[in-house]
């Protein structure tokens, strides 16, 4: 029998917290008392049943780092859309404004490239007032964009405009510029607050169980896939086919297919599949046809990767360019199905856009408003270079480190996955996937 994983949970802080927190009433969380944790291999490969993990509670603590009226914030949003941004960051001003009353909050406009001089960028003064109705929109009221800057440059900025904190809510790209730019704060010598929010509608992030923005994207996707599913009953041979969110992980596919029942084939990066052959997806979405009139498809956009032509490319955040897995299944029907003799009609939805652009639903509102309440409370007990996370239900703080070491994968030797494909009736033999032992 293996042994466990060894994993560091420490969250890094500033140095000791001497400041009286203002919290007029609240129940204050103790540093030494850790937060015990079942593991299993779905969270951390190699944990069993008896894996326990220690974490750091989130919550406001007793005494705390900074002196409030001497402290200022700024936030910054990075990477691509996601329903609740907004309300993060409405969320992260309301605590720090009316609970902490800090001196000042601020926010860095697209991305960061607000903090580099040679972009322009202005910033913005983030007030109750300006903040209060932004959780009604999508989108991000600081703007965002793509693509590395230099750390060095980002400290500077920080350093001139006096920062105490940044706020930086982003994906697996940003979590590891954080983690650079605690680096550099850290060689300086200075006393800056590295907090981040991650942020991913893929749901990919290592150690988040559930990213803010994803019960949306999968109650938004669950429309165009009933859509889809109009579609494919209006013709005889009718097909259905929706792609979604999911460069590498398969989760928004998988969980809206599993809230919708009409999807009978689900392709996600983490199931490579067969295309041709007796066992593949073409005969099996014939036989689909044939003995029931209609299919529906829902394919992850990075699904597939195996069959499509890159050349290796990579975009501003270093993703590797993905190859239109969609465009190939809608070539390759053509053929098959014109060799075949057999007449189809094939209706294509790509709601991408809408679904990252709205915005959050009760549920992620809700979700929201605790990170950005607790990445305030643990910037201001002078935590830094971590994230907040959500593990099992239970808020608590996450080293950076441990976020960035992979990106998190649907297990498809799972309870979860089976239950995905006993819901779409798809077989397992069209999967070229090793069986477990």
């Amino acid at each position: 029998m293996g042994t466990a994983p060894r994993i560091d949970t420490s969250v890094p802080t500033l140095g000791p917290c001497k400041v009286d927190n203002p919290l007029p009433y609240c129940h204050h969380i103790d540093d030494s008392s850790k937060m015990p944790l079942y593991l299993s291999s779905e969270i951390l490969d190699g944990a069993t049943s008896k894996t326990v993990y220690e974490f750091e509670e989130a919550g406001p603590r007793q005494k705390i780092y900074f002196d409030p009226p001497k402290t200022k914030c700024a936030i910054v949003t990075c990477g691509g859309l996601c329903p609740g941004i907004n309300d993060v960051i409405r969320a992260i001003v309301m605590s720090a404004h009316h609970n902490y009353h800090i001196s000042g909050i601020y926010g860095i406009r697209y991305g960061l490239q607000g903090f580099i001089p040679k972009y322009k960028h202005d910033i913005m003064e983030l007030t109750p007032d300006s903040v209060r109705d932004i959780h009604e929109f999508g989108g991000t009221i600081l703007s965002s964009s793509r693509g590395p800057q230099a750390p060095e440059e980002i400290v500077d900025a920080l350093e001139r405009m006096n920062i105490s904190v940044l706020f930086m809510i982003g994906g697996d790209g940003t979590m590891k510029a954080a983690g650079s730019v605690t680096e550099e704060v850290l060689r300086r010598g200075l006393k800056i607050s590295i907090i981040g929010i991650p942020k991913t509608i893929d749901n990919d992030i290592n150690f988040v169980t559930r990213s803010f923005g994803f019960d949306t994207a999968v109650e938004k996707a669950t429309e165009a896939i009933r859509c889809a599913h109009i579609e494919a009953l209006g013709a005889p041979g009718g097909i259905g086919m929706v792609k979604l969110m999911g460069r590498e992980s398969g989760f928004i596919a998988a969980q809206a297919s599993l809230a919708l029942k009409e999807v009978n084939f689900v392709l996600v990066p983490e199931a490579p599949f067969e295309l041709h052959g007796p066992d593949g997806f073409l005969v099996q979405l014939k036989t689909r046809l044939e003995q029931r009139q209609h299919a529906v498809i829902v394919v992850a956009e990075g699904a597939g990767q195996d069959l499509c032509r890159i050349d290796n490319q990579v975009d501003l955040s270093g993703n590797p360019i993905l190859g239109d897995i969609c465009d190939v299944l809608r070539s390759e029907i053509k053929k098959f199905f014109a060799a075949e003799d057999f007449p189809y009609t094939l209706k294509y939805i790509d709601p991408s856009y809408i679904i990252r652009s709205i915005p959050a639903n009760s549920n992620d509102r809700i979700y929201c408003g605790f990170l950005g309440q607790h990445a305030v409370h643990a910037a201001m007990a002078g935590k830094t270079g971590m994230v907040v996370s959500k593990l099992q239900e239970r808020y608590l703080y996450l080293p950076l480190p441990l976020v960035t070491a992979k990106r998190r994968k649907l297990n498809i030797y799972s309870n979860y996955w089976r239950s995905v494909m006993e819901s779409t009736g798809q077989p397992q033999s069209m999967f070229n996937c090793a069986t477990k032992a």
